[in-house]
């Protein structure tokens, strides 16, 4: 098993053992789809408390990769739930799974079609 099927399964693991339900087959696409990143502590995490990184997600991801045209509000209001549905005591959010569960939460599989 090479290391990016590892994070999978990490991320899978993640997924089962705090009762999120996520795609697996979406899940893949996503982490493959961040590349190297997943392999840096630092850019494999989410910190649903920065402001900052928040709006990174909604600029970088959302909107420049993504395409997608909703208002600030609207896709903060989608970041905002998909850190209550991972929940404020899990301190570790790995990023792949965040991803995954924003692109269904705003119904974009196809992008990873």
């Amino acid at each position: 098993m090479n290391k990016r099927d590892e994070k999978i399964e990490l991320y899978k693991k993640f997924a089962t053992d705090n009762n999120i339900s996520i795609d697996d087959a979406l899940l893949t696409k996503v982490t493959v789809g961040l590349g190297p990143s997943i392999h840096n502590k630092n850019s494999e995490l989410i910190a649903c408390s920065s402001n900052s990184e928040l709006a990174t997600v909604r600029d970088n991801f959302l909107k420049k990769k993504l395409g997608l045209a909703l208002s600030d509000d609207e896709l903060d209001s989608a970041i905002k739930e998909v850190c209550q549905e991972i929940g404020s005591s899990i301190k570790t959010k790995y990023r792949a799974v965040f991803y995954t569960l924003l692109v269904s939460k705003l119904k974009q599989e196809s992008y990873y079609a």
